[in-house]
């Protein structure tokens, strides 16, 4: 399988952290609006994340975000492992510490890297 152009890449990422970053209430909008449960948003992050590395090699993200991004990845592994599944609802959004601190850490990633933050994206879900 050929690897998306960088830009591809960085966008992707940009786009699952932006989701992650928002209020509770607008994760939740987004939610609704596309159909899709609360783990999406920690799934999307994972599939930006596992970008991440060669972003920084690329000259396209910092190593700073790169730290903050492997924080957020152990704070979603730690939710995975907990195996509360009401770590993963849409009430959990609000009230988890967990998401509470990945949303914080998204929103510092995307103020360093300058990236607006002010627009979830749509997405296309394939059934």
């Amino acid at each position: 399988m050929e690897t998306p152009d960088p830009a591809l890449r960085r966008r992707l990422l940009m786009e699952a952290l932006t989701v992650l970053a928002a209020p509770a209430s607008a994760q939740t909008a987004w939610l609704e609006e596309h159909g899709v449960v609360t783990d999406e948003i920690a799934l999307d992050f994972d599939h930006g994340f596992r970008m991440a590395g060669r972003l920084v090699e690329e000259g396209l993200l910092s190593a700073d975000a790169l730290t903050d991004l492997q924080v957020i990845d152990s704070i979603f592994d730690e939710m995975t492992c907990d195996g509360s599944p009401g770590r993963w609802t849409s009430a959990a959004l609000t009230s988890d510490a967990g998401w509470n601190q990945a949303r914080a850490l998204a929103q510092k990633v995307l103020a360093r890297e300058g990236t607006d933050a002010s627009r979830l994206p749509d997405i296309c879900v394939v059934r």
